[in-house]
Formats: C-alpha cells, sequence, structure tokens
C-alpha cells in the first residue's frame, strides 16, 4: 500500500510543480506587457483605466489613430533604460576622471560619448557646446561614482 502512495506523490508534486511554473510564466508576461516603453504606453495605460479610450473609439471609430499616436509619443519621449557599465568602459572613465582636467580632447569628446550614448540608450551627437559637456561629464561621473560605490 505505501509504494502506491509513493508512487502517487510524485505525480501530484509534478502537477503541482506545473501547475506554479505555468502561473509563474503568467506572471512575468503580465509584468513585460506592464512596463512602459515611453509617454505613449503610459497615456495608453491612463486612457484605458478612465475609459477614455472606450469614448474615443465610440467618436472616431475603432481606427482611431491611437496605435500611432502611441509609437509616436514613445519615439519622441521614450523611458531610458540604463546599461551598465562594461570594464572597458569603467577603465575611460577612471581614467578621464583621474586627470581631474577641465578640457575635453577630441578624442575623449569620442570616447565619452560613446560611453554615454550606450550606458544612457541616447544618440547624442558631438557638440561644442561647453554646457551640453557639463552636463554629460556631471552625468558620467555619478554613472561611474555609483558603479565605484557598488563594487567597493
Amino acid at each position: 500500500m505505501e509504494k502506491k502512495r509513493r508512487g502517487r506523490q510524485p505525480k501530484v508534486v509534478t502537477e503541482v510543480v506545473d501547475l506554479l511554473k505555468d502561473e509563474a510564466k503568467e506572471l512575468v508576461n503580465d509584468i513585460k506587457e506592464d512596463v512602459s516603453e515611453g509617454l505613449g504606453d503610459t497615456l495608453e495605460k491612463v486612457f484605458k483605466k478612465t475609459g477614455i479610450d472606450k469614448v474615443a473609439k465610440w467618436i472616431a471609430g475603432e481606427d482611431c489613430g491611437c496605435d500611432k499616436r502611441k509609437e509616436k509619443l514613445n519615439q519622441m519621449f521614450p523611458y531610458r533604460k540604463i546599461n551598465c557599465l562594461t570594464e572597458d568602459e569603467h577603465g575611460i572613465l577612471e581614467t578621464f576622471f583621474s586627470r581631474n582636467t577641465a578640457e575635453i580632447s577630441p578624442s575623449d569628446q569620442h570616447a565619452l560619448l560613446k560611453v554615454y550614448n550606450r550606458v544612457l540608450n541616447v544618440k547624442q551627437e558631438p557638440t561644442s557646446c561647453s554646457s551640453c559637456w557639463r552636463d554629460i561629464v556631471m552625468q558620467l561621473r555619478k554613472i561611474h561614482k555609483e558603479y565605484d560605490d557598488a563594487n567597493t
């Protein structure tokens, strides 16, 4: 009798584990779908919660242009996804900040922009604007400090 009971338990446990795996997959998919890429996604969520989306479709029809507007707003106002520094990028910043200079050579500008654009997921073009460079260097200094604080 005990052999039968032992034989059933693994099947029940397996079924429960499979059920939990399915639930976990659904939860992960829900979370992924809930992440906003930009302002358009956030406004879509607000409009759905308040019912404005239904009013717009009732007035303008099913193709009210909401999807195109959402994509355009996401492109215009994306939420930044910050990437971690690589060891090479940390080395570039370490070398630059250790010099403690107010001057940025053209090769430094190129290297700093490459790090800045990849880490902050932006497309900052080269510039001669000193206040723009001040902001870029301040942000890179903050990222460099956070990296060092996290790894000490």
